[in-house]
């Protein structure tokens, strides 16, 4: 089923992102975490796909097969591009389309060094456009960065680059973790103004280790509001503190991007079921459970 289709209902999308393990066996093991997550009735699960080439690939796609073959959800397949070459990529979406998958998240991925020789992929856009033409049976989501992406020089070149991958075909898009609500709706106001209309997913990340947070911040270029610095500094090396104070952050989040219309809440569980299990009764009714939506 196209992911497409969920937007087009009236209702707000909750769904999950997960990461397949480094090893064989503690992907054989993962069992647990799918069946707490898929017991949270998400709309969909996306799969990362990260650094490491042909290995890193495999374990993805092996993972989202899991998800739609033995839990019936929808997996969202993250698909890389700078430092793969066209036929890399082109057998990549051969071996998702054989296996009935239908949803991809075009995104550039992470600099390298120099891109692969011979890649014809410099940014997400090309990307998006490379899967429209030669691919167009399958739904197309993109990344958006409510601060920026890292490289950009300001707001507006960001917004514009944005608005290019979506006329290339980009179906919705799925936020960059943020921690202050009014950046998010600041984004979207921006993205209204660019002439983007399609869905906004919010991605939420709760805050449950503060070397981790301090890690994923440095990497996207996400801001920490003075709420959320306090509650680093005083629970920061109280583990069971933080988890509590980090949950009650992410629901408050939550909660106020639903009431105000948000298309979709995108929770990083970082594998992390437990976490995301207590995330998902806590707003259990103010993003009901989901109804099937047909295909």
């Amino acid at each position: 089923m196209k992911l497409s289709k969920l937007f087009k209902k009236g209702r707000q999308s909750f769904s999950f992102e997960i990461f397949p393990p480094k090893h064989d066996e503690a992907l054989r093991d993962i069992g647990e975490t799918l069946d707490i997550l898929a017991g949270c009735s998400p709309d969909f699960i996306s799969v990362t796909f990260g650094a490491g080439g042909s290995e890193t690939g495999r374990r993805t796609i092996d993972l989202a097969k899991r998800i739609k073959n033995e839990y019936a959800l929808e997996p969202l397949v993250h698909l890389t591009c700078l430092n793969g070459t066209e036929a890399e990529v082109e057998g990549w979406l051969h071996e998702l389309e054989d296996a009935g998958i239908e949803n991809v998240l075009a995104l550039r991925g992470d600099r390298r060094g120099e891109a692969a020789t011979g890649s014809r992929f410099s940014y997400a856009s090309d990307l998006v456009s490379f899967i429209r033409t030669r691919f167009p049976s399958f739904c197309v989501a993109g990344a958006c960065y409510p601060e920026s992406h890292p490289e950009s020089p300001d707001r507006v070149s960001d917004v514009r680059a944005l608005a290019d991958k979506v006329r290339a075909g980009t179906d919705f898009l799925i936020s960059q973790l943020f921690f202050e609500n009014g950046l998010f709706s600041g984004f979207c106001e921006r993205c209204r103004i660019a002439g983007i209309t399609v869905p906004v997913a919010a991605g939420i990340m709760p805050v449950v280790n503060k070397k981790q947070i301090e890690k994923m911040t440095g990497l996207c270029g996400a801001s920490v509001p003075p709420q959320l610095a306090r509650i680093l500094d005083r629970y920061g090396d109280n583990p069971a503190a933080l988890r509590d104070a980090g949950l009650a952050y992410a629901e408050n989040q939550i909660v106020d991007l639903a009431a105000s219309g948000a298309d979709g809440i995108h929770l990083y569980t970082m594998n992390n079921p437990a976490v995301a299990k207590q995330i998902a009764e806590g707003i259990k009714n103010i993003l009901p459970h989901r109804a099937p939506v047909s295909a």
